[in-house]
């Protein structure tokens, strides 16, 4: 995203990674969005990202979350391909203009001593000692600066199984004074799927009327791929019991592991050391692509023995006869205190220099992709001498994060909740075109055309709520009777041609009945944001 950001703008980007075939692999869980991720994809939609493109095409299976709560709570998500979705994000950066893709690793920072005297930096050093000089220049590291992979009592380098660990940048970050730590993720055993019983588990479907994430997705066309379902299943006793037995020979537990790992995204040892009382714990079994028998095994991230979890996940429902095709493994890896940046994601002290994703200490494919539209955009509208590009807690998911990040030092790998945002019901995933597309259009991020669409889009939207407050029937407005409990815009498609053609528009029908139903609730949030505004106001006269 960070490429794709830039060379929109019109600047030259050079993408330097390990593997040309591997952008935008999925290193972990095989899927995008979920709560407070999904409205995160689709702000990064809205900014002309990628991620929620690449999402729609390569869906196995689409769900809308927390349905049975209220509209700020609600998030889509989608089981995944994973070989599809890499193959998919690799055909898109190679389509941009503007952008070169370098094969290698960056060892070390291009460094020149800035008018201030402060030392800035101009490129990288790669490993085969080439360098390439660039204008800004941002880091995207994820879990590979100075990684280790634990499984029991090995440790190997490596930041993904069957990648490296990259070397030479902690060192080259610490020379310039910058304050790093150490943070540790993890992942679950992969199995193959034609030797599990999925009778014994709970089918769990995608929704009927599957939703994409891109705004620029239509029925037509979506979803294009066969949706699939997924299973639940638990831990049992004797799973709580054989893990116990071995939390000495977790790395974590017995002290070989010094980095945080993320307490919202808990290893299966840490779920049963810390919630004894549990008798169990829900288990998501996820099919990793429709020409593949790999099924993820969401929810027993562990870095135990083995042996161990051969011996644990036989004693699940389901998966009493499981073939291995991978054993868990946890990450440990380097990350800089995200307090040092400012708002453009720029390290303050350190001219030229942007960070991008797990390097500042976030967990997550969404988060990742955000911070690095938003750094990408940044380092090019610094380099063209234009105002940067940064958006408030007010405005999207995204300035919660970057405002969480910097405000803070993470002890644990941060992760977007909705619950982080206090405006969450002005900041939907339905109206994140309508926040955010103008202001992407403003700048170039998108073409004029989709900014006059959603310009247009909403014109339609405000004509349509003043419609409803206008029309009466029985006495009352018609926007008092969609206020009722259980009543839709359908129901009222009847009393005028307007309405009956937004039957054709669901996603826009849902967007009118949400500024309808949560009128009250969105105009209190709105003057809560005009009163911080003018606190902040007073604060700096």
């Amino acid at each position: 995203e960070a490429a794709l950001a830039g060379a929109r703008l019109g600047v030259s980007v050079g993408l330097l990674t390990l593997d040309l075939e591997r952008v935008g692999e999925m290193s972990c869980n095989p899927a995008i969005g979920g709560l407070g991720k999904g409205q995160i994809v689709r702000e990064i939609d809205a900014l002309g990202g990628a991620m929620g493109q690449v999402a729609d095409a390569t869906g196995i299976q689409f769900r809308i979350l927390n349905t049975g709560k209220g509209a700020a709570v609600q998030a889509p998500r989608c089981q995944s391909d994973r070989h599809r979705y890499r193959r998919e994000a690799t055909a898109v950066v190679r389509a941009q203009r503007g952008r070169e893709l370098v094969a290698g690793a960056a060892r070390g920072l291009r460094l020149t001593r800035a008018e201030d005297g402060r030392e800035g930096v101009v490129g990288v050093r790669t490993e085969a000692g080439q360098e390439i000089r660039a204008g800004a220049t941002i880091l995207t590291t994820g879990t590979f600066m100075g990684a280790l992979m634990h499984t029991g009592e090995e440790t190997e380098p490596g930041g993904r199984v069957g990648e490296r660990s990259v070397g030479g940048l902690t060192e080259s970050l610490s020379a310039l004074g910058l304050r790093l730590g150490r943070l540790k993720t993890g992942t679950p055993p992969r199995l193959d799927a034609t030797t599990l019983n999925y009778e014994r588990m709970e089918e769990q479907l995608g929704d009927d009327s599957p939703r994409p994430f891109s705004f620029t997705a239509t029925g037509a066309d979506f979803p294009p791929l066969p949706q699939v379902p997924c299973h639940i299943t638990y831990t049992t006793g004797i799973t709580h019991q054989i893990i116990a037995d071995n939390i000495h020979r977790a790395p974590m537990y017995a002290g070989r592991i010094q980095g945080v790992g993320p307490r919202y995204c808990p290893s299966v040892e840490d779920k049963i050391m810390r919630f004894p009382d549990r008798d169990r714990h829900q288990i998501f079994v996820e099919p990793e692509g429709l020409d593949t028998t790999v099924a993820y095994i969401n929810g027993i991230s562990t870095s135990l023995p083995a042996e161990v979890q051969e011996a644990f996940v036989r004693t699940i429902p389901g998966l009493e006869e499981a073939r291995f095709e991978r054993f868990g493994y946890a990450v440990e890896y380097d990350f800089i205190q995200p307090s040092q940046l400012s708002y453009t994601l720029a390290l303050r002290q350190v001219p030229g220099l942007f960070l991008a994703g797990q390097l500042n200490g976030t967990s997550g494919y969404e988060e990742a992709a955000g911070q690095g539209l938003w750094a990408g955009a940044n380092a090019a509208l610094w380099l063209q001498g234009r105002e940067p590009f940064v958006l408030g807690r007010h405005e999207a998911y995204l300035g919660v994060m970057v405002d969480d990040l910097i405000l803070t030092n993470p002890s644990e790998p941060y992760r977007m909740f909705s619950s982080r945002a206090e405006y969450r019901l002005l900041l939907r995933s339905d109206n994140a075109d309508r926040r955010l597309t103008p202001r992407a259009a403003a700048i170039g991020l998108v073409g004029a055309e989709r900014g006059q669409d959603v310009q247009a889009k909403d014109e339609r939207v405000h004509q349509v709520l003043a419609l409803l407050e206008r029309e009466r029937k029985g006495g009352r407005t018609l926007a008092e009777i969609l206020r009722r409990p259980g009543t839709a815009l359908a129901d009222l498609a009847s009393q005028h041609p307007d309405l009956a053609a937004l039957a054709r528009y669901p996603d826009l029908a849902r967007t009118i009945e949400v500024e309808v139903k949560y009128a009250g609730y969105l105009q209190r949030q709105e003057d809560n944001v005009r009163r911080a505004a003018r606190q902040i106001g007073r604060a700096h006269v």
